[in-house]
């Protein structure tokens, strides 16, 4: 039972000259199906200089569950959220940054899971504009997540919800003293090895994540390297405190091997980045593969990683720079082969493949082994061996409400097959295939209102990309059939009429 006149929720905001940023999130509060008088907002202002902490207290002085705290610049967000945290009244605790928002329905939704399942700690979808968010974590709901049974290690932002005696048991702080990046990561972190019960709440986008187009959020600007992978040591050294030699330690380190390093040495991030950056990075990447990552770490990723984390390995930058370039020109590409209406669902059936350029992603048959060939030499077969990602390659159909970003999985029955290079040589390059039923009653829960996108999504070898497919369903209300809009008839006419004019 909770005590009365104590809130439901505490949703903490460090807000820093946001400006008008702030403004999706406040609407987005104000319009909450929980009830005002059963939840409070805390916006932590920290020294702002733009006119936000007038804002704020105007705010607080029109709305009671909404309070603003003033503290001098601290240059982060830890100290406001920690203060923030001493602040808060609420059963459970949400960590919002000033310039995301919320779902109409997400804090209801959320607190109800919470004590449904008597969770600590309560993920709710996320959708991405411009940011990356988990994808297979929100596949579908888990109410009794670890990091064993779900990929829970993909979701290591602080935007979920916490019991509040729980981070209060644990002393569960952000750590402060300067700009220590990945501040989130060490208390997620811990958050999770602690938690009795987590629940990923997936059938209800509750967390709209976003980039500013300013890119002027404090956390926005290049990392300085040896500062951030000291951060990156301390967070590994969590996991392995709470670990054992092994599969398990393997795989949770080999996330922020993929995520904090190897995707800084590759593709466009890379060729982006000034040179002597690079060099740092590697040179930092490098030590920690060494000193601190099990063989299993590396081993365990796709090939294409594997080949990065090598070339990394052995000092071979200007060889990641070659390699580089060439996967900057990797994208899927993807097509609709059939379109069949029906009065509540439409089925389609997609074919998507990945390509560098022109050229598809092609793989080398070496003693019944699928070798990923990539243009850079001196990379043994171990390393680029792809046959079990082949075996594994998918692709899923997803479709996106353009007004709101959610994205929804749908079923699908699919394919892959291997096409021969036609060159003469053993290289083979792979050719996936779905079928999808869409039903426009039970689509996202039958909350279908607004035109919805569909793309392919391939995943194989070491990417996962995104092809848009050129349909769009178009639905005036929730549950209704969609109007559909064929984007290929679209295009065909343009060009009918291009030619047209000049052939006049």
């Amino acid at each position: 039972m909770v005590e009365v006149g104590v809130p439901k929720v505490s949703v903490v905001v460090p807000a820093y000259n946001c400006g008008r940023h702030i403004e999706k999130l406040v609407a987005s509060l104000l319009r909450q199906s929980l009830p005002a008088d059963e939840f409070e907002a805390i916006f932590v202002d920290d020294g702002s200089t733009d006119g936000t902490g007038e804002r704020l207290d105007r705010l607080a002085a029109e709305h009671p569950h909404i309070r603003a705290l003033h503290i001098e610049n601290s240059g982060w967000p830890s100290r406001p959220r920690n203060l923030g945290i001493e602040a808060a009244r609420g059963e459970y605790v949400f960590f919002a940054d000033d310039d995301d928002w919320f779902a109409d329905q997400a804090l209801e939704r959320l607190y109800d899971c919470a004590k449904t399942y008597d969770a600590d700690v309560v993920i709710g979808k996320m959708a991405g504009h411009g940011r990356a968010v988990p994808r297979e974590l929100f596949r579908k709901n888990r109410f009794d997540a670890t990091l064993e049974n779900s990929p829970l290690i993909d979701s290591l932002t602080c935007h979920k919800m916490f019991r509040r005696s729980f981070l209060n048991e644990h002393g569960l702080r952000f750590p402060e003293g300067g700009k220590r990046r990945l501040e989130d990561h060490a208390l997620v972190v811990r958050a999770y090895f602690l938690s009795r019960h987590t629940s990923v709440l997936s059938d209800y986008t509750c967390y709209h994540h976003a980039q500013r187009g300013d890119a002027r959020n404090v956390t926005a600007a290049r990392l300085e390297p040896a500062s951030y992978f000291a951060s990156v040591r301390d967070v590994l050294d969590v996991v392995t405190a709470h670990t054992e030699p092994g599969p398990l330690r393997d795989r949770l380190h080999r996330r922020w091997l993929r995520n904090e390093m190897i995707n800084r040495l590759r593709g466009k991030r890379l060729l982006n980045a000034p040179e002597d950056w690079v060099e740092q990075v590697a040179a930092e990447v490098q030590q920690i593969i060494k000193e601190t990552f099990a063989p299993g770490v590396a081993a365990g990723l796709p090939p294409l990683q594997r080949a990065v984390a090598y070339l990394t390995e052995h000092g071979r930058v200007a060889d990641l720079r070659r390699l580089a370039r060439w996967e900057s020109g990797v994208a899927g590409h993807g097509r609709i082969d059939a379109l069949r209406p029906d009065e509540h669902a439409v089925t389609v059936t997609v074919a998507a493949e990945l390509r560098s350029a022109d050229q598809p992603i092609g793989f080398r048959a070496d003693g019944g082994r699928d070798v990923l060939v990539l243009p850079v030499d001196e990379i043994s077969p171990e390393v680029l061996d792809s046959t079990a990602q082949v075996r594994k390659a998918r692709l899923d159909v997803v479709a996106r409400r353009r007004e709101t970003g959610d994205e929804i999985f749908l079923p699908v029955q699919f394919q892959t097959e291997r096409v021969t290079g036609g060159d003469g040589t053993e290289t083979v390059h792979l050719v996936h295939r779905a079928t999808t039923t869409i039903d426009f009653r039970a689509l996202n829960g039958g909350r279908t209102r607004g035109s919805w996108l569909l793309k392919a999504r391939i995943t194989n070898a070491g990417w996962t990309e995104d092809a848009q497919l050129p349909l769009l369903f178009i639905c005036p209300a929730d549950g209704v059939p969609p109007r559909i809009r064929d984007e290929r008839k679209v295009w065909n006419w343009l060009r009918s009429a291009v030619a047209r004019r000049v052939r006049r």
